[in-house]
């Protein structure tokens, strides 16, 4: 593989999300994942201690997302689902914000929630992306998001879970890495499809890409 090619697949989380993914379906994704070099393979918490198991002794993390899509259940329910997943080998965990808490004014449960999942990951040596939604907030909202995120000490701002009404803008990583500034990362999510699509997002400000057609991404690259 091209340094061209290795240096963009280590932006990518491998990604595969899909209520029907079958294991067999995420024996896959880490072949892939081995194959190309990609930064991690993304999966629901279902998955994470096969995925940490297919990856062991290579170098791509193992990642997972908590309270996904929606965002909406207890912080309890995702501090313990992140809690779970870590013990069982993820290195990095997608939280989904409290969008509706978030809308409606509550500003210190949205921080003090990703501030618990954040402490969570830092003790069991992962990382936290906080999922803005960004489909589903004004910029001004977008730019509060990313501020508390940064405030509760989380690693990364990410635009979309790929589930909502629509995926990543060049805007909103523009806005999001206007916000955090260099100190944190941006993962652009959702509808990245194409390697113009990636490079467009890198462009804006993402340093990771969230994406489940990474391979053919990849093998577009000259």
């Amino acid at each position: 593989m091209n340094p061209n090619a290795q240096r963009i697949a280590a932006l990518i989380d491998h990604t595969i999300l899909r209520a029907d993914a079958t294991e067999e379906d995420v024996r896959q994704i880490c072949a892939e994942a081995r194959q190309y070099g990609f930064a991690s393979v993304c999966v629901n918490g279902y998955w994470v201690s096969l995925v940490a198991s297919e990856l062991d002794g290579s170098t791509v993390k193992v990642c997972t997302v908590s309270g996904f899509p929606l965002g909406a259940m207890s912080t309890e329910a995702k501090l313990a689902e992140t809690e779970i997943a870590i013990r069982a080998g993820a290195h990095e965990v997608d939280m989904v914000i409290n969008v509706g808490a978030l809308k409606s004014g509550e500003r210190g449960s949205v921080q003090r929630e990703i501030a618990s999942l954040a402490a969570a990951c830092h003790e069991g040596g992962a990382i936290l992306k906080v999922i803005l939604e960004t489909a589903l907030l004004t910029d001004d909202l977008k730019r509060i998001a990313c501020q508390l995120s940064k405030d509760a000490a989380a690693d990364f701002v990410k635009t979309s879970t790929g589930f909502s009404t629509a995926g990543a803008k060049e805007s909103d990583v523009a806005l999001m890495r206007n916000s955090v500034g260099s100190e944190m990362g941006v993962k652009a999510s959702g509808g990245i499809r194409t390697l113009e699509d990636l490079e467009k997002m890198v462009a804006a400000g993402a340093s990771r890409i969230g994406a489940s057609a990474s391979v053919s991404i990849i093998q577009n690259v000259k």
